[in-house]
């Protein structure tokens, strides 16, 4: 039989008044709950524990040498029961590890560090990459948060969409044989720059590709994002990126941003964290920051 917190509040309630009744009326419950109580404490000690007097209910020899360690061990539950981290982003100087793309830098990390400057200006952000080992440093606690499109945590990490993207094809803006649309056969006649990164969706691209048996001529492998605009504003070279970039490319870059000669199917971006700090009230604080600051809240928390 395992003993429970109610019992041993009881205990230490009748030791206190000497009274079953007014440790009822003290613990506001029925005489009845308490009197069983005792009896349960009783069974479990093998002992009277209390006796009646003319003084009220006197503890026995055992009881007297339990009373110390079970109210040590009542100060101890309280004190962790009442215990809660309040997480104070205006003066915390803790540091939030983001696992996130090169493009999510790119698109996301200014709008998140302008808005920690003005709520949260001690703390500090320190961006890791997605790699083969994300789901065990989301566990380990070696990354807070990881952010783009990750099909590895799709199961067992919570996890909330922020926004979908849709891919787009980007060149040179004066492009000497594209205008301003690309059609299939000039797709495929092109030469393509393929980056080869994680968390970007960019093996949606095979996969289509592949069941409509149409074939890119690649001419370059990059492993990032990062460039990419003067790249290809700089050559004939077409790349496909997701859509939120394209148009930051358009902005800053010689480069013009073209809708696919095929449908390609739109990706969700979404934010995962580890069931372990799901509680953790700076972690819990983070995730609200980023979902008010790029959350489209069309995507409810899941957790699968």
């Amino acid at each position: 039989m395992d003993i429970e917190l109610r019992w041993l509040t009881i205990f230490d309630e009748i030791y206190k008044t000497g009274s079953v009744t007014q440790a009822a009326e003290n613990l506001e419950l029925s005489q009845p709950s308490v009197s069983l109580g005792l009896a349960k404490l009783r069974k479990y000690f093998n002992d009277p524990l209390f006796v009646r007097t003319s003084r009220g209910m006197e503890p026995t020899p055992h009881a007297a040498e339990l009373i110390g360690p079970i109210r040590q061990a009542l100060t101890l539950l309280h004190t962790a029961v009442r215990h809660r981290v309040v997480f104070d982003a205006a003066r915390s100087e803790r540091t939030f590890r983001i696992a996130m793309t090169d493009i999510s830098q790119v698109i996301l990390l200014p709008q998140l560090m302008n808005h920690l400057k003005r709520v949260a200006p001690a703390l500090r952000v320190e961006v890791m990459h997605i790699g083969a080992g994300i789901a065990a440093e989301l566990e380990a606690g070696a990354a807070d948060l990881a952010i783009g499109f990750i099909p590895q945590l799709e199961a067992g990490f919570y996890q909330q969409q922020l926004f979908r993207q849709q891919l787009l094809c980007v060149v040179r803006r004066d492009h000497p044989r594209i205008g301003d649309t690309l059609t299939l056969e000039r797709f495929v006649a092109e030469a393509h720059i393929v980056v080869s990164l994680s968390g970007t969706g960019h093996w949606i691209v095979d996969k289509v590709l592949e069941d409509r048996q149409i074939h890119r001529r690649i001419v370059l492998r990059v492993p990032s994002f990062l460039g990419i605009g003067r790249l290809v504003a700089s050559t004939d070279l077409i790349v496909i990126v997701p859509g939120r970039f394209a148009q930051l490319l358009e902005q800053s870059e010689g480069v013009k941003a073209l809708a696919p000669p095929i449908e390609l199917p739109a990706f969700a971006v979404k934010q995962h964290w580890h069931e372990r700090y799901h509680h953790d009230e700076g972690n819990r604080w983070l995730r609200a920051t980023v979902s008010e600051l790029f959350a489209d809240h069309t995507g409810a928390l899941l957790r699968q």
